[in-house]
């Protein structure tokens, strides 16, 4: 919520009479560590319930002391602000203003009277704790945000998270200029995307296990966000958090285990913005991306932003366009006690030349990658489709600490394509591709969730809990036409014209409903020194698959199973958090795609398992985590074969690693984000053993990511930033008889900030991926299929304020 000054004045300290002496000596506990103001009033204001106004001049300049233990809110606060040259204003029964000494004193004192004389203030924490409706404020140096939803459980700050988890900002989004969702993600050590964006589609591998484009969650619901290139013009927050998350999320429709992402879209906020974004990409992409916000209404209560982009033309590789145009509204309404929100999507892409990925035959050395730049696949090769999503959010507020929420949403999405499945025949870089074929498929969903959250007292012991149902109904549809097997090179292709095929009618081939309840309680004691959450969640998979050319029933299959997880958090000190959990994930049963020999066949589902423990650590402006995992999972196995490879399940991944995060501003200017995972994956229980100890595939046994920026003293307004990505080697088959070699990526960037037209700021922005143009074998998809780095691209975009 947004307070003006002009609000301010008419809040004296005696409005409110008894209620006011009564909120403001009413005794909490607090345990809220030192940290940068902003993320330290977002802690105390979840405690309280309290708003809380400060200048944007105060929040850049101020680090707040520890609060530890029990005393009023006027106490709290004013032990967090002691000794930074800041004052507590108490303006209302739960409200306050913090002003600096200096301003006070300059005005006798009046502000704590009478009218607070101060520019526009943003308050943190707006009313019930239990809210999810807005985000957790960022982090020192702005690209990491302090929490971020915890599933089901709602925001939490990361030092009270039992997860390893990193919330990725807007600000981080537009100052490295990431088009995609899996730009963004290129920043974590436990994330690699699977393709480039080139590809059309991107999915992602987690902790060693891949994600589908499907399992991303867009305001916690499953199953609303399209396949294929996701833009980010319309995201707030991106929350990944690694491991299974069947207790906090649900199944997801695909049964991702390795992770959940969620997306959290912008809002509008105390200040009306309007932004117009130029963009340019190497070779010759155009695009121009709009953002409005504005507030209105009583109080500001009411608020909508518009994010509109399109972009349009050739990428850094030859002939490969693509096209992404998003159109996003969002709606937001806030009174006391109830919270009302809306997003409208529509998503518009369209590649041409789209990178596919290439089989090896067996027993044939990989040879080097060929030039990232020129194409090995025709031109002719397209991924595309249209995407409507539609969400509505809502809160009530039934008492101070219970609130009941509810969200529905549907999805709408028709995608197409062109494409083949190259299979490499020799050293030579000889393929041939079987199953060219044109595609037709689409999506409707219909999604939902509600339930009830809060917190209460048993003597000593503090209860955060939840019950919660949801549900998804799926259904899905494809259709294709075939086209002619063709032969070329990697290195010398040679393309035969574009195929005439029919465009086929997509029919209906599989529907899913997914339902489950699931009921979760954080026990806390000793002022939330220690925190156990305990949870159990009930997941019922219904699934029917039908002959797309009849619409007859193939196959079927009903299940439920009940979903466990513990979790604790230890803080002997009041920067440091130990944490341990586990938590399993639910997969549905996999239908084989057209892209194996044995397409149609069913695999039962099944459950994985995850044990993890760590340290997290807050020095106020960096914070590092450094955790283990262990995570099992049954194993589809790609065989190879001619023309086309057996999907089968053989056996469990097991993947043990360690992961080493950090981020923040280790000294003014100098920001730092990054780290890095060391990974073992295994194949374990394999079908008579003949597999058992080797590397499990596409899991390298490291993974680097480190990223900084600056803020040059020599050149006010000047940033220049810089990442290093590294990725070792990993097997492309079960007998690890083949494999793609590590690989370093350097990208370099600059951006400087000016004052524009109406004393606005300007920032252009110039990015380098890739900057030794490297070629190389990126990683290893579906079991057996690799894929081919980007080459270095050019990104310079300029964006104005008015």
């Amino acid at each position: 919520m947004a307070l003006k000054s002009s609000l301010l004045a008419n809040v004296g300290i005696g409005s409110g009479g008894s209620a006011q002496a009564q909120q403001t000596a009413r005794t909490v506990q607090f345990s809220i560590p030192a940290q940068p103001l902003s993320s330290a009033v977002d802690a105390f204001s979840r405690v309280t319930g309290w708003q809380v106004g400060y200048s944007s001049d105060i929040a850049r300049s101020t680090t707040t002391r520890a609060v530890s233990g029990a005393m009023t809110p006027a106490q709290a606060l004013q032990t967090m602000v002691a000794g930074t040259g800041v004052t507590v204003s108490i303006t209302g029964p739960a409200s306050a203003a913090l002003v600096s000494s200096a301003a006070n004193a300059g005005s006798g004192g009046a502000n704590v009277a009478g009218a607070i004389s101060l520019d526009t203030i943003d308050v943190q924490g707006a009313g019930n704790p239990n809210s999810t409706m807005t985000p957790m404020p960022a982090y020192a140096g702005g690209q990491v945000a302090t929490g971020g939803q915890v599933g089901f459980f709602g925001n939490r700050s990361f030092m009270d998270t039992p997860f390893n988890q990193t919330n990725y900002t807007a600000k981080l989004i537009q100052d490295q200029q990431a088009r995609t969702l899996a730009d963004v993600l290129e920043n974590d050590p436990s994330v690699r995307p699977m393709n480039q964006s080139s590809a059309g589609y991107s999915d992602l591998m987690i902790r060693g296990f891949m994600v589908g484009g499907n399992d991303i969650g867009l305001n916690g619901l499953y199953g609303l966000v399209p396949s294929g290139l996701v833009s980010t013009d319309f995201v707030e927050r991106v929350e990944v958090l690694k491991g299974p998350s069947a207790l906090l999320n649900g199944m997801p429709p695909g049964g991702s285990i390795g992770g959940s992402v969620n997306l959290v879209p912008k809002r509008a906020g105390s200040e009306p913005v309007t932004q117009i974004t130029t963009r340019y990409v190497s070779r010759g992409q155009l695009g121009a991306h709009v953002d409005i916000a504005r507030r209105f209404g009583p109080d500001d209560a009411c608020g909508l932003r518009f994010n509109g982009s399109y972009a349009n033309g050739e990428t850094a590789i030859d002939d490969n366009k693509n096209r992404l145009g998003l159109a996003a509204l969002g709606l937001d309404c806030r009174t006391d006690r109830v919270r009302v929100a809306a997003d409208l999507n529509y998503q518009d892409m369209r590649t041409n030349g789209a990178t596919p990925y290439i089989f090896i035959a067996p027993g044939l050395p990989v040879p080097k990658a060929p030039k990232a730049s020129k194409p090995f696949w025709p031109n002719w090769w397209l991924s595309g489709g249209k995407a409507f999503t539609g969400v509505i959010n809502g809160e009530v507020d039934l008492l101070p600490d219970l609130t009941v929420y509810a969200s529905i949403g549907v999805l709408r999405q028709k995608a197409y394509g062109v494409t083949g499945t190259p299979f490499m025949t020799d050293a030579n870089g000889d393929y041939t591709a079987f199953v060219v074929r044109d595609t037709a498929d689409y999506v409707n969903n219909v999604v939902g969730q509600a339930g009830i959250r809060g917190t209460f007292d048993t003597g000593p012991i503090n209860h955060a809990f939840n019950v919660n149902i949801s549900g998804l109904d799926k259904t899905f549809g494809s259709g294709e036409n075939p086209g002619t097997d063709f032969s070329s090179n990697i290195y010398t292709p040679s393309f035969i014209p574009r195929q005439s095929i029919p465009h086929p009618i997509a029919n209906k081939a599989n529907s899913t409903r997914l339902s489950s309840v699931g009921i979760g309680d954080t026990i806390s004691v000793f002022d939330k020194r220690i925190q156990l959450t305990v949870g159990v969640r009930r997941q019922q998979i219904v699934s029917d698959n039908f002959d797309t050319t009849t619409g007859a029933l193939t196959s079927s299959y009903e299940k439920a199973v009940w979903s466990p997880a513990y979790a604790l958090v230890i803080k002997p000190l009041e920067n440091i958090s130990l944490y341990a959990n586990y938590i399993e994930g639910l997969q549905q049963g996999t239908t084989v795609s057209t892209r194996y020999a044995n397409a149609g066949q069913v695999f039962p589902p099944y459950q994985s398992k995850q044990y993890e423990g760590g340290v997290k650590v807050d020095w106020g402006r960096v914070t590092a985590t450094v955790s283990a995992f262990q995570i099992m999972q049954p194993r589809a196995i790609a065989t190879p074969g001619t023309p086309l490879p057996t999907l089968n399940v053989d056996g469990e991944q097991r993947n043990r690693g360690v992961e080493i995060n950090a981020f923040g501003e280790v000294a003014q200017g100098l920001r730092v984000l990054g780290g890095v995972m060391f990974i073992d994956g295994r194949q374990v229980k394999t079908a008579n053993a003949i597999n058992d100890g080797k590397k499990a595939i596409g899991v390298p046994d490291m993974q680097v990511n480190l990223g900084a920026e600056w803020d040059t003293p020599f050149i006010a307004g000047l940033t220049l930033s810089g990442r290093v990505i590294y990725t070792g080697a990993q097997y492309i088959i079960a007998d690890n008889t083949q494999s793609i070699p590590d690989w370093t990526r350097v990208d370099l960037g600059a951006r400087y900030t000016f004052t524009g037209p109406q004393n606005k700021p300007v920032t252009v922005r110039f990015d380098v991926l890739n900057v030794a143009n490297a070629n190389e074998w990126a990683s290893v998809y579906l079991g057996g299929a690799i894929t081919t780095g980007a080459p270095r691209t050019f990104l310079l975009s300029t964006a104005f304020n008015f």
